[in-house]
């Protein structure tokens, strides 16, 4: 276990120990018996703690070795009262720092109350006649300080794992975003608990300001309550979140959209996994970047619902997928689709307008349009989706017109 720093013994010596050292023969007798009051305490361990007897040898070995020098450091502590006495370092000292991640701080409580109650239980046998009393008020003394004592060893040692767990999930949000997440993002993401969820989705927006771990505490907690895993993170100014459980981007970041900043927030493509995640960062970052392009865009939204922003703004991703995804489904289902389309829009969405251009009646321009929306996934009656698919049809012109392509 990590060694915590001294835990002065509080308590005056003449109120502990009233003969100061006039215990030589209890002394004597405690060393004598330290070893069986440990063989004694893990044989009390074995019969009535089960995760005691459900431990490896290993660590069964190491906890009969906490118990040993839990006794030891009792004796030299009776024996020098008066000398503040680093118990959590004499005893805990003695165990990896491993072994506090392989019982709890519930079990240590039990294993150091067994102890206890195995050396109270032999009070009369060790002590010399006259001293049952002084050992008794010493040991409870010692109760209370070695379980300060391990109060601090888990304090410790779940903030050296936060910290540590900090720094790895750092790591892992700045590849997913940089777009270098690898094996070693994943190994480092499933060491924090990540469970390759099916569903990923990256939402971006700004950090608030003041202290970084709050905020990131708070995703924590909105996660939790929405039931989704999260990686999240501060990078500069921006709060990034990776999360995972939900096929819906748009319902995650309004589960998560408490903790941000004002200003956009936006969600990135759900994608199938961790190192997919990459593709749906740049998506969010992009649409990031755009949406003051669209003053009223809503909060949360979607870098799909940005497309037309993100082209303008140079994201050849948003060009392509504009053109594979639009202009290239209507190319292919007949050019009358794209020719209708095309005159709507130029008529001011006007159904009798586009209808007298083409020489037929409107009802067909009606069904031609409803082509359209089954097509792409975008109406071309609604003000918004009809300029996205206006920047499709020049993105898609420009391309069929460009001889490079």
């Amino acid at each position: 276990m990590r060694q915590a720093c001294p835990v002065p013994a509080t308590g005056s010596p003449d109120h502990a120990h009233p003969h100061g050292h006039a215990h030589t023969a209890t002394l004597r007798r405690l060393e004598k018996s330290s070893g069986s009051l440990a063989a004694s305490a893990i044989a009390r361990m074995d019969e009535t703690l089960p995760w005691y007897r459900a431990m490896p040898p290993e660590n069964r070995s190491w906890i009969g070795l906490v118990a040993q020098a839990g006794i030891a450091a009792f004796t030299e502590w009776f024996r020098h009262p008066e000398t503040p006495q680093a118990i959590s370092t004499d005893v805990f000292g003695t165990a990896p720092r491993e072994l506090t991640r392989a019982i709890t701080l519930r079990q240590t409580v039990e294993m150091v109350r067994t102890t206890i109650e195995v050396m109270e239980s032999a009070i009369d046998e060790v002590a010399a006649p006259g001293d049952e009393g002084a050992l008794r008020e010493a040991l409870l003394v010692y109760a209370r300080e070695i379980a300060f004592a391990t109060a601090q060893v888990y304090a410790q040692a779940a903030e050296a794992r936060g910290a540590w767990d900090a720094r790895l999930e750092s790591l892992v949000v700045n590849a997913v975003l940089s777009g270098e997440a690898d094996e070693g993002a994943l190994s480092r993401a499933a060491a924090l608990g990540w469970n390759s969820p099916e569903y990923v989705a990256v939402v971006l927006g700004t950090a608030p300001d003041g202290d970084s771990e709050l905020t990131v505490e708070a995703i924590r907690r909105a996660s939790r309550h929405a039931k989704l895993q999260v990686l999240t993170g501060v990078l500069g100014n921006r709060l990034v979140v990776i999360a995972g459980g939900s096929d819906d981007p748009l319902r995650t970041a309004k589960h998560l959209i408490g903790p941000f900043a004002a200003g956009p927030v936006v969600a990135g493509p759900v994608v199938g996994d961790l190192l997919s995640a990459t593709r749906s960062a740049a998506a969010a970052t992009a649409g990031l970047k755009a949406c003051s392009a669209w003053p009223d865009a809503p909060r949360p939204v979607l870098a799909d619902d940005l497309l037309p922003e993100r082209a303008m703004a140079g994201d050849t991703t948003a060009r392509d997928q504009l053109v594979e995804e639009i202009y290239r489904p209507l190319e292919e289902a007949g050019s009358a689709l794209l020719e209708t389309l095309s005159v709507y829009l130029e008529q001011a969405s006007s159904l009798e307008g586009a209808a007298r251009m083409l020489f037929v009646h409107p009802n067909t321009v009606r069904y031609r349009l409803r082509r359209v929306t089954d097509v792409t996934g975008w109406s071309p009656s609604d003000v918004r989706s009809a300029f996205t698919l206006r920047v499709a049809l020049i993105l898609g012109r420009l391309v069929d017109r460009d001889p490079r392509s």
